[in-house]
């Protein structure tokens, strides 16, 4: 039974029968009168009988039935015979490879060969202002920074230095984990510099190799000597801290290990921050499958996976990690790369609020801050004295992309790195206020003012 007690069926002629009169349609012949109200349609209408041709009844009913059988025809129009077969889903369960949800529950191969991943580069037609901005808006300090041979000479030096003014970066902590001869000659090059010694800080390194029986002295004095010369921090501590470093006894150094902890003591003692950078995105920890929204950059860089079968788990690195910053409240921490959490802000958040003293710092996860532009908005006003801006890799070309999200209202553009990213980025209006202090202000009250 259909629409009003109508008996539909479904044949090579469609019919309906509403009080005693059999509509039906059939696709359109050479020859046919077809009313101008179908004139466009692939199909005819013609009255098969009419026993109460005055009917108020059969008036209505024809009517209603001639809609009934132009949504039919619609419908047949938008279907018609020889098109490419669909396979029917159940809810919540994804369509087979090769095909793509085309109405609720049924799916279906396009006609074309698809592109691969890395060809297909649609072009937005979306309209909207847009705002370039070259220049951060108030002059800040990149605690990311990793301008590696550009501060080993004057030539170098200078080069940085017309850089970073293009783009207002007042000063650039290097975090290249320097050490020894090498961190003493790069103190004295930028020392020699009288343009870009007040420009240029500089993070001392760790070895973390073969911690063991008398290591702890030995990184205490050369951590020392290093603060002495010069240098404002310990840092950048590489990933490979808790990934795959070993102690003297060959097992795994985790980041809690306590053979560490007159380290950190002393870093508290000399009032300088740590900056540390954890495990990589939870994603390269994950099967790499079509599912894992970094599969691109996983089959691009085979050495960014971490299979669990050599490598601890993303949350148990973050475990240890979140261990060591409790375990050592009078020291200050800085989680690189917003800890790897910019897509949790609300773990994120949890962490600031248990730990006052850890920063973060925003270095190579824009692709996360961009997607949900209320979201971080809402979270670095609330965490705005505890947030550090930092690039990571130089490449100055990329640094507008950091200034756009964080001054702008834009909507919908690129990333600067395909590969990171194949979603767009959105402007979160950062309030001046809030600008001055992520910029440059909260880096500036943990780090030494002397190169």
């Amino acid at each position: 039974m259909g629409l009003c007690g109508a008996k539909v069926s479904t044949e090579p002629v469609m019919s309906a029968q509403l009080d005693g009169t059999m509509l039906s349609t059939r696709r359109a012949r050479p020859g046919d009168d077809l009313s101008p109200n179908f004139s466009g349609s692939a199909y005819a209408l013609r009255p098969d009988s009419q026993p109460f041709p005055h009917s108020p009844m059969l008036r209505f009913s024809k009517s209603l039935g001639a809609a009934l059988l132009l949504g039919m025809a619609a419908g047949a129009v938008a279907q018609p015979p020889g098109r490419r077969p669909t396979t029917t889903i159940q809810q919540g369960e994804a369509c087979p490879p090769g095909t793509t949800e085309i109405r609720p529950r049924s799916c279906m191969a396009p006609d074309l060969p698809p592109p691969s991943i890395v060809d297909y580069r649609p072009r937005s037609t979306l309209v909207t202002p847009a705002h370039m901005v070259t220049r951060a808006k108030y002059p800040a300090v990149d605690f990311h920074g990793h301008p590696e041979g550009l501060i080993e000479s004057e030539e170098g030096l200078a080069k940085l230095g017309a850089a970073m003014d293009s783009l207002n970066v007042r000063i650039m902590v290097a975090a290249d984990n320097l050490r020894g001869d090498q961190l003493r000659r790069v103190l004295a090059a930028v020392r020699a510099s009288p343009r870009m010694r007040d420009r240029v800080r500089i993070l001392a390194g760790v070895d973390l190799r073969n911690v063991g029986p008398g290591w702890a002295e030995r990184a205490i004095a050369d951590l020392d000597s290093s603060i002495a010369a010069g240098a404002v921090g310990v840092g950048e501590i590489p990933k490979s801290f808790g990934l795959s470093i070993r102690k003297a006894d060959g097992s795994r150094l985790r980041l809690d290990d306590p053979d560490l902890d007159p380290l950190w003591a002393a870093c508290a003692r000399l009032r300088i921050p740590v900056f540390i950078h954890t495990a990589d995105p939870e994603q390269f920890f994950e099967p790499i499958d079509y599912a894992n929204e970094r599969w691109l950059e996983l089959a691009l860089f085979p050495g960014r996976r971490y299979p669990p079968d050599r490598f601890p788990s993303f949350q148990e690195l973050m475990t240890e990690r979140d261990n060591l910053f409790r375990k050592h409240p009078k020291t200050t921490f800085v989680a690189a790369h917003m800890g790897w959490e910019a897509n949790d802000l609300g773990r994120l958040g949890k962490l600031l609020d248990e730990m006052p003293n850890v920063y973060t710092e925003v270095g190579a996860v824009l692709y996360d801050i961009g997607r949900q532009p209320r979201g971080a908005h809402d979270f670095f006003v609330k965490y705005q004295d505890r947030i550090l801006f930092g690039k990571d890799s130089f490449q100055p070309e990329e640094y507008p992309y950091y200034w756009r999200v964080f001054e702008t209202r834009d909507e919908y553009f690129d990333y600067y790195r395909g590969y990171h990213a194949f979603w767009k980025l959105y402007g979160i209006d950062l309030p001046d206020s809030v600008l001055k202090k992520v910029y440059s202000q909260n880096a500036l009250k943990i780090i030494k003012s002397s190169p």
